[in-house]
């Protein structure tokens, strides 16, 4: 049996992707992530009976959400370091065993006897682990199981893999919550129930989008308590000569002690993708050589890389296969891995990045500046509610008459260009905001402004969605209806799983009338799908004109 993976919105055929991953990971990785996931549920089998006697540990917590993050898609490649996760994984869940029973004998209860992930035993090589693998794949345990409680495990699977990258991320900036912990290991343990009913995995699935609320939370306080609020900022979108290095991916605590081991050397650093938003933080802006943005969403990297004249470094995910053009003078850093590609490590609290500095400098960096263009990015919950009586009043006058988030993941698939032309057809009088890499479809275009009010509002990165629903919120208490009844529409793209854990949170606070697309997620069977449809009216995208029509009438 090959291997089978449905996880992202490109999967093959829009079924499933075999032999190889249209992501461009290999047949052995993504075996080993099957057995990665399965170990970390064997953990959580041990940690949530333990929490539930009080005994907590916090490594054991840490390394439940690193190993999700790592096996969330464009993130790690490298079959040899998911192999080092496996061995870890075995070491942690003998810490979490060791702690569950020590917390049965003080409470003078016996243990229970665990089978599964509990006691699986991983092999010893990675041709054995592969072998291993075949046995937990999504085609088999369809047979097993069915395919609705299959697909429904693997949408919850899919939503805590999204809900602990911004842990991840969060926990990196010193913001954690024991609380948090608890319950990615009770839905781990609880997708290790061997009869699951239909009703118990939706209501599960519904947990895990009130668990990424308060990580997003959690997120957001590490961001803005680290790095201030962010404020509207312009963003210079052209080159400046001089020598370069571009910052890709998501993780802020990587940019900032970039910038600080670059002060003085003459390199210019520019942020790439989901970087963007980092030019509104207050303290990460003082730095004068973050001058600006480069390129556009992470599918268009591998051009984009090729053409930069400096070096590059990946944070969290979305990395793709390099060419050997500039292999030598790209790096990964935190959970993201690439065969053949340098890791810059943690060391004792810390990451030197001599590395990629010195690749920058040995590299010719810009030759002259370009034309001068910017955008206009950092409209935060914080800078939009301050701003909450002119926009209202812009409402109430009838100035503004519709607001579209048109935001999520971008992708190379055919049909993402739906939603450029989608925010083109906008009428005048109505506002966009944006959030995450799908914005770059359409965020360097020119929508002008009402009475001062941007039309194009860059809420930032996915995880910013926390923002965008703080917004609905506080627009939803100033007019004394539900976020359903306020003239908002949510046009939404998705990719991978930080995706799915959004949508769940929007689908747990009750949020309706969600367009998704340019495909629906191949993990939902038509039975579960039939369910989200009559009960939250999801509808996946039409044609642009046709969906505009629809909303305004």
């Amino acid at each position: 049996m090959s291997m089978f993976c449905y996880q992202c919105e490109q999967t093959a055929m829009g079924t499933g992707c075999t032999r190889s991953g249209v992501c461009g990971k290999d047949d052995v990785t993504a075996r080993l992530q099957d057995v990665l996931v399965h170990m970390t549920k064997g953990i959580s089998m041990y940690a949530s009976r333990a929490r539930e006697l009080g005994a907590v540990n916090r490594e054991v917590d840490v390394f439940t959400v690193e190993a999700l993050f790592t096996t969330v898609t464009n993130v790690d490649f490298d079959p040899q370091r998911v192999a080092e996760f496996i061995y870890k994984a075995d070491n942690i869940r003998s810490e979490a065993r060791g702690l569950y029973e020590n917390a049965c004998r003080k409470a003078g209860k016996l243990p229970e006897k665990l089978s599964g992930p509990a006691v699986f035993e991983p092999a010893e090589d990675i041709d054995s682990l592969v072998k291993q693998a075949e046995d937990l794949e999504i085609p088999r345990r369809k047979e097993a199981f069915g395919e609705d409680i299959t697909n429904l495990q693997e949408t919850i699977t899919y939503g805590l893999k999204g809900a602990a990258a911004y842990a991840d991320h969060a926990q990196i900036l010193g913001k954690e919550d024991p609380a948090v912990y608890a319950v990615f290991h009770e839905v781990l343990d609880f997708l290790t129930k061997p009869d699951p009913t239909i009703d118990e995995l939706l209501a599960t699935a519904l947990k895990v989008g009130e668990l990424n609320l308060k990580v997003m939370e959690l997120l957001d306080a590490a961001n803005t308590g680290a790095y201030g609020h962010p404020t509207p900022t312009q963003v210079r979108v052209t080159p400046i000569k001089g020598k370069a290095i571009v910052v890709s991916g998501h993780d802020l605590r990587d940019l900032d002690m970039l910038l600080e081991q670059t002060e003085g050397k003459g390199i210019n650093v520019y942020t790439h993708g989901e970087m963007l938003p980092a030019h509104g933080y207050p303290k990460l802006k003082a730095h004068k050589h973050l001058v600006g943005n480069y390129g556009g969403a992470w599918q268009d990297q591998v051009r984009e890389f090729d053409e930069f004249p400096g070096a590059i470094l990946m944070t969290t995910n979305c990395i793709q296969r390099p060419r050997e053009s500039y292999k030598n003078r790209i790096f990964t850093t935190g959970l993201v891995a690439m065969p053949g590609v340098r890791h810059i490590p943690w060391v004792n609290g810390k990451k030197d990045f001599s590395p990629v500095i010195e690749a920058a400098l040995a590299q010719p960096g810009f030759a002259q500046d370009g034309e001068e263009k910017y955008i206009t990015v950092g409209f935060g919950h914080n800078a939009l509610i301050s701003a909450a009586s002119t926009i209202i009043e812009a409402v109430k006058s009838g100035k503004i008459r519709h607001f579209f988030l048109i935001g999520g993941c971008d992708g190379a698939k055919p049909g993402r260009n739906y939603y450029t032309e989608f925010a083109q057809l906008v009428p005048e009088d109505c506002v966009i905001l944006t959030l995450a890499c799908g914005k770059y479809r359409f965020n360097k275009l020119d929508f002008g402004s009402i009475d001062g009010i941007p039309r194009l509002i860059d809420i930032g990165q996915c995880n910013d969605a926390y923002s965008a629903v703080q917004i609905a919120l506080a627009l939803s208490e100033a007019f004394g209806v539900s976020v359903n009844e306020l003239p908002l529409s949510l046009v939404l793209s998705w990719y991978e799983q930080k995706a799915v854990a959004i949508l769940l949170t929007l689908l747990a606070l009750g949020i309706k009338n969600i367009r998704l697309g340019p495909s629906l997620p191949a993990f939902l069977s038509p039975a579960v799908l039939q369910t989200l449809v009559e009960k939250y009216e999801i509808k996946p995208i039409s044609t642009p004109k046709e969906d505009l029509k629809a909303i305004l009438g």
